[in-house]
């Protein structure tokens, strides 16, 4: 018997839809990645970069970054989720066949397209590899894109690596030049030792044919931004995402504003010509 595919909301915004957890991968301790199937109705398609607004019923509702493949089935939705607080932990709680509530998906996309026929320098920090996943995913599956493909990875301990699968096969992929490095090395580490930034600074780039994708805590993204210039790369060229407290998605609440943005819809990736004044008022 044939099932008809879910059919997808018109449009996002304030309706809520029911998604239910169809797979749950522990990522690291504290980390796991929902996979999500809509119960009837599917969000529209999502852009790599974008987030979603995810409720945990009875608990409440947080942005989540989309970490699934866009080029994969449209209908279905992967996050990786931390637990730091009541909602983020309800989320990461949630077992195979529970339901949590969908808004989206949100803001602004990385835009990998436009980088075609440039190098790509892409960089993740800790949990902020998540929303770059999708970008690497994609470049790979248009690998005929793109020139030089460099991925820097971080993570803070060899514990907290998040995509590990994913990461042993960008290790020993020909068509990517991969970097891993932890801060602080456990007994039987035997890569990287140190910041993202190191890396980054070792590597030769053709200023004028490179776009930069940095996502990670905001002095990670500070530091590798101005790494990239000192390479001569543009700002206007090196795209970061930005996180503030985001409670609406619609740009109606004003929690997530950041200087003149709103970023749930300016945001939450901009061009570091955008960021770099913005990010340097400690106000802000």
């Amino acid at each position: 018997m044939s099932v008809a595919a879910p059919e997808h909301a018109m449009s996002p915004g304030d309706t809520m839809l029911p998604y239910r957890v169809a797979g749950r991968t522990v990522q690291t301790r504290d980390t796991v990645t929902l996979l999500l199937e809509p119960i009837r109705v599917a969000a529209p398609r999502f852009l790599a970069g974008q987030f979603m607004m995810l409720y945990s019923f009875g608990v409440g509702e947080i942005a989540i970054s989309i970490s699934g493949n866009p080029a994969a089935r449209t209908d279905l939705l992967e996050h990786t989720i931390r637990a730091v607080g009541a909602v983020s932990g309800a989320l990461h709680n949630t077992g195979i066949g529970g339901v949590i509530g969908v808004r989206g998906p949100f803001g602004t996309g990385w835009d990998l397209a436009s980088a075609a026929g440039n190098d790509l320098v892409i960089v993740g920090g800790g949990v902020g590899l998540a929303p770059l996943r999708p970008v690497v995913l994609g470049a790979l599956a248009a690998r005929e894109s793109y020139r030089r493909m460099i991925v820097i990875t971080g993570a803070r301990t060899p514990a907290d690596i998040l995509f590990r699968h994913d990461q042993e096969q960008w290790q020993t992929a020909d068509s990517i030049e991969f970097r891993q490095t932890v801060d602080h090395p456990a007994p039987e580490w035997t890569g990287r030792v140190g910041f993202v930034t190191e890396p980054l600074a070792q590597i030769r780039l053709d200023p004028g044919r490179t776009t930069a994708f940095l996502c990670g805590p905001e002095p990670m993204m500070r530091f590798c931004a101005h790494t990239l210039e000192s390479k001569g790369i543009p700002d206007t060229d090196i795209r970061v995402s930005l996180e503030r407290t985001m409670q609406c998605g619609v740009a109606r609440c004003g929690h997530c504003q950041l200087g003149p943005l709103l970023l749930c819809r300016d945001g939450p990736v901009v061009d570091y010509s955008v960021a770099e004044p913005l990010l340097g008022v400690p106000e802000l």
